[in-house]
């Protein structure tokens, strides 16, 4: 029996701040929970509850990290070191002050619903935070992520996953590419065409790795066949997101989108839309049931065949918060690396134009290519061209919230 048990393991039924409450109020030390004989008895402010004012002496009602709501304690402002956990308190309060009774001057005391508010506050950052601080621990790309919620008082969506290349689904299978180019400057001296002339296709990039084919135009990177190195110019989107980026909470009922915290010069590579791949059949089956919800995260890899169907509900990269726009900034392309199937591209957004530090990204839901791009890209005139891939399947007709001059009111 113990031998087929071995390598199991059973969700704990408490979380790691209740396990470290139970030690401290027993009194017991224990080195896994980070409760040593030497932080027994240590108090460190966890967040401020609330807020009074007797004669000109601030107090705070403090939770200490580690230990129950029973033990909060009511604290003069000296006696607190926190400067950065008072200054949120503060900016949390006025900003609900101001939401509340317009106002910013907090009173003597604060009412119990303002007070539970601020208690909420705090802890959805701290959730916030540690959902942050899980992003960045499970990426793999250089750009970090953070978050941000000055809207409303939602936490981490509940079920997602964070990835970083697609997971696959049942029954397919993503092969290997066997061969890869001999070139020794794949964009000065390619050998043969390099990987793009192996498929009788363009070379994709120039010499500053921005994006210099049409929408609709596949891009064939070097692989981990090929003999030149990491920094060969034909590796652009394998190398990942480089840019810092901020998940957000949209203000206008969009719920959360992504914003850059950089300059991304324009036809730059920004992120792929990762996900789960599986097939139509499956795609239609799940489709009902996100119908049932609202909304779904399907997008189709119709490249040349609409065979398999990328969903990124579930299990997804930042890509997963990206908003509509009918004006976006991000274009879509088709991109061949490690594997050649062209029912399975790896789909990559790239800039349209400059965007700058503090802007929104988005793409369209709904694209369409313009009939001058939809002209042969091949090398060899016989072969053409298959076209973008499939919009998110969000089989719902949904109002469209971009507020864009150029607004189509539905985005489907």
């Amino acid at each position: 029996m113990a031998e087929n048990l071995k390598g199991c393991r059973v969700c704990c039924k408490s979380s790691w701040n209740q396990l470290q409450d139970l030690c401290r109020l027993a009194k017991l030390s224990c080195p896994a929970l980070g409760v040593s004989k030497k932080n027994l008895y240590d108090f460190e402010v966890e967040y401020l509850c609330d807020y009074k004012k007797i004669r000109e002496q601030e107090y705070y009602l403090v939770k200490w990290r580690g230990y129950p709501d029973s033990e909060n304690t009511w604290e003069p402002r000296q006696n607190l070191k926190c400067v950065r956990i008072l200054k949120q308190f503060h900016k949390d309060l006025e900003r609900e002050l101001l939401r509340r009774h317009r106002r910013s001057k907090p009173p003597r005391h604060l009412d119990p619903n303002l007070a539970n508010y601020l208690v909420q506050k705090a802890k959805q950052r701290r959730a916030l935070q540690r959902w942050e601080q899980e992003l960045n621990a499970k990426r793999s790309h250089l750009g970090r992520i953070t978050v941000e919620n000055e809207v409303d008082l939602d936490g981490p969506p509940r079920s997602f996953v964070y990835i970083n290349e697609y997971r696959v689904g049942e029954g397919i299978t993503l092969n290997q590419v066997a061969v890869g180019c001999e070139c020794q400057d794949c964009l000065l001296a390619p050998t043969g065409g390099c990987c793009p002339g192996a498929s009788l296709h363009k070379f994709a990039y120039n010499d500053q790795g921005q994006v210099r084919l049409k929408a609709g135009q596949p891009i064939y990177e070097c692989n981990s066949r090929c003999c030149c190195g990491y920094d060969c110019p034909n590796r652009v989107v394998q190398k990942g997101i480089r840019y810092d980026l901020c998940i957000f909470r949209t203000n206008d009922g969009r719920g959360w989108g992504v914003r850059t915290l950089e300059k991304i010069r324009k036809n730059s590579f920004v992120m792929e839309y990762v996900g789960e791949i599986i097939t139509s059949e499956e795609a239609e089956r799940r489709g009902q049931i996100y119908d049932r919800q609202g909304a779904t995260y399907l997008f189709d890899l119709d490249y040349v065949e609409d065979v398999y169907t990328v969903d990124a509900a579930y299990y997804g990269n930042i890509s997963h918060f990206v908003n509509h726009s009918c004006d976006p900034n991000l274009q879509v392309y088709n991109v061949f690396i490690d594997n050649l199937d062209e029912r399975l591209p790896r789909i990559a957004f790239f800039a349209t134009r400059t965007i700058w530090a503090g802007e929104e990204l988005t793409f369209d839901y709904n694209m369409q290519v313009d009939p001058v791009d939809m002209e042969s890209t091949r090398m060899d005139s016989n072969f053409g061209l298959a076209g973008l891939p499939g919009s998110p399947k969000k089989r719902v007709r949904i109002e469209c919230k971009c507020g864009t001059t150029a607004c189509r009111k539905y985005l489907f």
